[in-house]
Parts: C-alpha cells; sequence; structure tokens
C-alpha cells in the first residue's frame, strides 16, 4: 500500500494571461498509508484541483507529489503508471457508466491493464462484493438500474483495479439516507480489507464526523486546518466563518453556548451533544 505526500503544491490555471488564477497555493501535505482522510471546504477553495493532481490528471504549476516517494510527475510513465494506483472516483460517477452490461463496466479498467481473463474475472467479482453489486446483475445494462447501483457499479470499476489510494469525490452526492450509508459502508468495507489509503471530497459533515480519521480543510486553495475530526470540529465558529456548514451536532452545541449553556468545544455526534446534556443537567462537570 502507499503513502502519498504533496511538497509545496500550486497550480495556476490560464497562467501568463488576464485570466490567470490561483487555484491552489503552497499545499504541503502527507496523507499515511492505510488512513481514511476527508477533504472539505466550500466550493472554490481548491479541493478538485488538488485532488486531480494526486493520480496526475493535472500536473503541479510548482511543487511534487510523491507516490511512496517517487514523484509521479516524473515523465511520462510514471504519469501513466500512476493511474492504477490512484483510483480517482468523480462526482456523480455513474453518469460515466457506458459498458452494455454492469460486468463489462466494473471490468474495464482492468482489462486495460493487460491482465488474463482470470485475473480480470476475480477482480470484477471482489469489486463487486465489496460494492454490494450481487453477481445477478452482471448481464444487466447499468443504465436500467437505480441511482444507488449504479453508484455502487461505478466505484466497484475503480476498485476493481485496486488502487493503493483511493479518492472519491462526493460519493454519496444526491443519494437517500439509505444509498449513502450503503456506499460509505462499501468505502469503509473495501480500506479495511485492502489496507488502501483513502481519501474522500464531502460536502455532508455529518457524514464526515463520522466517518473520518482526519479532516483537512481547504480554504481559498491553502490548507486552513488539518486534525481529527474532534480537533477541527472545536474550531466550529471559525468554520462557519469560512462559509462551512458543521455537523448538525456541532451546530446545536455552538448555539447552546451562545446562551450560556456550557457545552464543551469538540462536541459534535449527536450521541456526545446528548452525554454532555445529561451531564449539564445532572450538575457534572462535561
Amino acid at each position: 500500500m502507499a503513502e502519498i505526500v504533496t511538497e509545496k503544491l500550486c497550480h495556476v490555471y490560464s497562467a501568463n494571461t488576464p485570466f490567470e488564477r490561483a487555484a491552489i497555493t503552497d499545499v504541503s501535505l502527507r496523507i499515511p498509508q492505510g488512513q481514511l482522510a476527508a477533504l472539505i471546504g466550500h466550493t472554490g477553495s481548491g479541493k478538485s484541483t488538488f485532488i486531480q493532481h494526486l493520480n496526475a490528471l493535472l500536473q503541479p504549476s510548482a511543487g511534487r507529489v510523491l507516490l511512496d516517494g517517487q514523484d509521479i510527475n516524473k515523465d511520462k510513465y510514471t504519469r501513466r503508471d500512476v493511474k492504477w494506483k490512484v483510483g480517482l472516483v468523480f462526482q456523480y460517477p455513474e453518469y460515466q457508466l457506458f459498458e452494455e452490461s454492469v460486468y463489462k463496466d466494473i471490468a474495464f479498467g482492468p482489462a486495460n491493464m493487460k491482465l488474463s481473463e482470470q485475473e480480470i474475472d476475480e477482480r470484477v467479482r471482489e469489486a463487486a462484493s465489496f460494492t454490494g453489486v450481487g453477481e445477478e446483475l452482471f448481464e444487466r445494462s447499468p443504465l436500467e438500474l437505480s441511482g444507488g447501483q449504479k453508484r455502487r457499479i461505478a466505484i466497484a470499476g475503480v476498485m476493481a483495479m485496486r488502487p493503493e489510494v483511493l479518492i472519491l469525490d462526493e460519493p454519496t452526492a444526491g443519494l437517500d439516507p439509505a444509498g449513502c450509508e450503503q456506499v460509505l459502508e462499501n468505502i469503509r468495507n473495501y480500506r479495511e480489507k485492502s489496507g488502501a489509503t483513502v481519501l474522500i471530497v464531502s460536502h455532508s459533515m455529518d457524514d464526515v464526523a463520522r466517518f473520518a480519521e482526519r479532516i483537512i480543510v481547504f480554504h481559498e486553495g491553502s490548507v486552513a486546518m488539518d486534525g481529527t475530526p474532534a480537533e477541527v470540529f472545536s474550531h466550529a465558529q471559525e468554520l462557519v466563518e469560512i462559509g462551512l456548514s458543521i455537523p448538525k451536532a456541532a451546530e446545536l452545541a455552538l448555539a447552546l453556548r451562545k446562551r450560556n449553556i456550557p457545552v464543551p468545544e469538540g462536541v459534535f455526534t449527536h450521541e456526545e451533544l446528548l452525554k454532555a446534556l445529561l451531564r449539564i443537567r445532572e450538575g457534572k462537570p462535561c
């Protein structure tokens, strides 16, 4: 498995033109092997530009991206090969389904890796199992399935390449609560069984609060905060000031503190908030 590192990463769109715009500036991050991290930030904060550098879809204006210590932009061969090692699932990936059957869609990536038919079949069935795609769907057209099924098939297509780093851009966007929970559980299951490094871009603070080990906050193209969910959500007011939502429990805790109810900083889940309020009612320190 792999560790991914960025060193003073910068990207400028339309450089040396009147439309020049710096999308990310001086971003240095280390995401260690096996970590499950979340990337949050308001629209235009640089999140999508950043993640496209991690598998060489975009090349830096300055700085480097390292995978296990190797510069992924060293030459055209490393840029090609990194796409098998760092899998990127775009927002609404179901719109990228195009094969005539579910099986062929999941198999598309492994087939392009020039694997044997036996290896391709093994990977398709493994990825389908990770994502809860039943084999009874293999011969059906992916275009006739539900939105949640399409999302899982699209994610399975990336997992079938067995990436060492899996990056997902808003994997639960547009899904109902049951669909969101299923997709998140699939991702957690893949990470636990494969040992892969996982980075999720999300606007759902409630999902991030209960799912991620680490939260990286982008603001105006740079890292504004970086820490555990407890550390980041302890700065609830600052997150609101830079245009981000916060978990519902953290939002309520912030409102209670403004009314001089001594809910401690760092409360960001419903369970923690309930415990804090019960202790306050009982007159015990939180």
